[in-house]
This record gives C-alpha cells, sequence and structure tokens, in this order.
C-alpha cells in the first residue's frame, strides 16, 4: 500500500484555499463506509439536510468500493464546500478501478452505487494519481 502521504498531494481541483471542507484519512475495513458517513455530520450547518443525505449515499457507495472492489486499506475522504459547489473525492491506493472493470469481473449485479452518483451528481470521475485511485463527485448547492 502507498503512504497516505501519496494520497495527500497537491493537484488540480483540490480544495482552494478560500473553501471550507475536511480531509479525513479512514481504515479501510467494514466500517468504513459507516465512519465516512457519520464524518458528514461536520456539514450539517453549512448544507441544506436534502443535499447532505445525497452526499452521504454517494460517500457511502464510494467508500464501500473502496474496501470492497479496490482491496483499500485506508481511503482518504475529501470535501470542499464552495459558495457554488460541493466536490467530494475519496481516494484510495487499492487495485486500479475503471467503471467498466465490475461488469468484467462478473460483479454487474451489484452496480448500482456508480449508478447512483451518475444519477445524483452534477459531475463526476475517476483519476488514476500514481497508483492512488481518486473517484470524485461534485454537486451544485442550489
Amino acid at each position: 500500500m502507498a503512504p497516505i502521504t501519496a494520497m495527500s498531494k497537491e493537484r488540480v481541483g483540490q480544495p482552494r484555499h478560500d473553501e471550507d471542507g475536511f480531509r479525513l484519512r479512514i481504515h479501510g475495513s467494514a466500517h468504513a463506509a459507516g465512519r465516512a458517513r457519520r464524518a458528514m455530520a461536520r456539514l450539517d450547518a453549512q448544507l441544506d439536510a436534502a443535499l447532505l443525505d445525497n452526499m452521504r449515499l454517494l460517500v457511502t457507495e464510494l467508500v464501500s468500493n473502496s474496501v470492497r472492489h479496490a482491496g483499500a486499506r485506508a481511503v482518504e475522504l475529501t470535501v470542499a464546500v464552495s459558495p457554488e459547489w460541493v466536490r467530494v473525492e475519496v481516494a484510495n491506493a487499492g487495485e486500479p478501478f475503471s467503471p467498466e472493470s465490475r461488469a468484467t469481473r462478473g460483479e454487474a449485479d451489484s452496480g448500482w452505487g456508480l449508478f447512483l452518483v451518475e444519477r445524483l451528481s452534477h459531475d463526476w470521475g475517476v483519476l488514476d494519481d500514481s497508483g492512488c485511485q481518486r473517484v470524485w463527485f461534485e454537486i451544485p448547492r442550489a
């Protein structure tokens, strides 16, 4: 597993100094998705309840995917909140990921997570950052 510092490198799209949010490292266990979901409570005072509910669902899916499908021993959850947008990123140093790869591994029947990300976010994607997989999504605040 790559050191967590590799998952924390600055890159385009990282939170800027004028944005609020948080970054959290979570051990990649069966409890990781629940921990990530509970961490979203840090944003209760900043975000609309319906938006936050959608974000909790998507964070749960992405963290679960990192642990279950990529075998991640740790994930890093980064949430950036600007006046117009919320950007969430789940990074792991696990097995490389592509949205199509699960169907070829015989896991097509469990693929609702990315469908939900596609439907509930404005934009999303997967980045390979030198062995660190970053799955991100953005949702407008309005």
